[in-house]
C-alpha cells in the first residue's frame, strides 16, 4: 500500500530493516549503560552486572532510567528512522493520527478488560503445559530470577514511586514498543504482503518471544492479537499505546495496593489466580471488536 509520499522502497524489506535497527539500537543502549551507570551512581561496571543479576533497591530509579533508555533507543528511534526510510511522512505511516473518537476510547477501555481476563485462561494453559521436568526447572528459574529483577526495580513505596513507575515502566512501554511492533512491524509486514491477519499474528509471536517468559508467552501472545486487531481495524497507534498501557497500569497498580498492605512484591507475583474459566469472555470479545470495527471504518472514511 504506497501512497505519494512513499519513497519506493519495499515494505517487506522496511520490516527486516526494522529488525536490523532494533538489534543493532539494543546492541548500542546496552553499550552505553554502563557509562548512564557510572554517571548517575558513580559506581563502576563490575557494580552494574552484580546490579542486574542481584538488584539493590537503592538504585531503583537509575535502573527505571536504564530501561527508559534502552526503550528509547531500542525500539522508538529504529521504529521512526525505518519509517523515514521509507516515508517521506513518517509518524503518519507509523499512525500516530490525533483523530480519535471517544467511542473507541471507551471502547478500547472494555476490549483491554475483556482481554485480561481471557488472558488469565491462557495463563493457566500455559502453567499447565506438560513439559520434561529439566525444562520446567529452568522455566521456574527464569522466572524467579526477573520476579527479584522486577521486585528490586519497581520499589512501590509511596505515591511518588507509584507516579514514577506509572511514566517509566507504564506509558514509555506501552509507546515504544507498539511503535516498533504494531505501528512498525505489524504495519509494513502487512503492507508488504497485504495479509494483514499474517502479519498480526507472526509479529504477535515476535512480541511474546521478546518478553522471554515461557509462563506467559500464551497471555502475550493473546495481547499481541488484540493490540495488532486494534491497530488494523483503526489505523490509528494511539489507541493500541492506550491499550497497552492499561494493561501495565493496571498490573502496577496491584503491585501498589498489595505493598501499602505490607504485603511483599515477591509474593504478590507469585500469587497464582488464573483460572480456565476465562476463556468464556471470548464472545463477549468478539462482540465488542464486531463494534470497535464497524465505528472504525466510519471514522476512516470521515477522515
Amino acid at each position: 500500500m504506497y501512497d505519494s509520499n512513499s519513497k519506493g522502497i519495499s515494505y517487506t524489506a522496511g520490516f527486516f530493516i526494522l529488525i536490523a535497527f532494533a538489534v543493532a539500537g539494543l546492541i548500542f543502549a546496552t553499550l552505553i549503560s554502563s557509562p548512564v551507570w557510572h554517571a548517575l551512581t558513580g559506581l563502576g561496571y563490575a557494580d552494574l552486572q552484580k546490579n542486574l543479576t542481584n538488584p539493590n533497591p537503592a538504585y531503583a530509579n537509575v535502573m527505571k532510567l536504564m530501561q527508559a533508555i534502552s526503550a528509547i533507543v531500542g525500539f522508538f528511534l529504529p521504529a521512526l528512522a525505518t519509517a523515514a526510510m521509507l516515508h517521506r511522512k513518517p509518524l503518519r505511516l507509523l499512525g500516530f493520527s490525533t483523530r480519535i473518537s471517544a467511542e473507541q476510547i471507551g471502547l478500547v477501555i472494555l476490549i483491554i478488560g475483556a482481554s485480561l481476563i481471557v488472558s488469565t485462561s491462557l495463563s493457566w494453559f500455559n502453567h499447565h503445559i506438560p513439559v520434561p521436568d529439566t525444562w520446567r526447572l529452568r522455566f521456574d528459574t527464569w522466572e524467579n530470577d526477573y520476579n527479584n529483577q522486577l521486585e528490586a526495580i519497581v520499589s512501590l513505596k509511596t505515591w511518588k514511586d507509584y507516579i514514577f513507575s506509572m511514566l517509566i515502566m507504564g506509558f514509555l512501554p506501552a509507546l515504544c514498543e507498539e511503535t516498533v511492533f504494531r505501528g512498525g512491524l505489524q504495519n509494513f509486514l502487512s503492507r508488504g504482503t497485504r495479509q494483514p491477519w499474517m502479519a498480526i499474528l507472526v509479529v504477535s509471536i515476535l512480541f511474546s518471544l521478546a518478553h522471554a517468559s515461557f509462563y506467559g508467552f500464551l497471555s502475550r501472545f493473546f495481547l499481541g492479537v488484540i493490540l495488532g486487531a486494534l491497530f488494523h481495524y483503526s489505523g490509528k497507534l494511539w489507541l493500541s499505546i492506550l491499550a497497552h498501557f492499561l494493561n501495565n497500569a493496571l498490573a502496577l497498580t496491584v503491585l501498589f495496593v498489595y505493598t501499602q498492605k505490607g504485603r511483599p512484591l515477591q509474593e504478590v507475583m507469585k500469587n497464582e489466580t488464573s483460572t480456565p474459566w476465562g476463556i468464556v469472555i471470548l464472545g463477549v470479545l468478539v462482540g465488542l471488536f464486531i463494534v470497535f470495527k464497524k465505528i472504525s471504518v466510519s471514522n476512516r472514511r470521515a477522515d
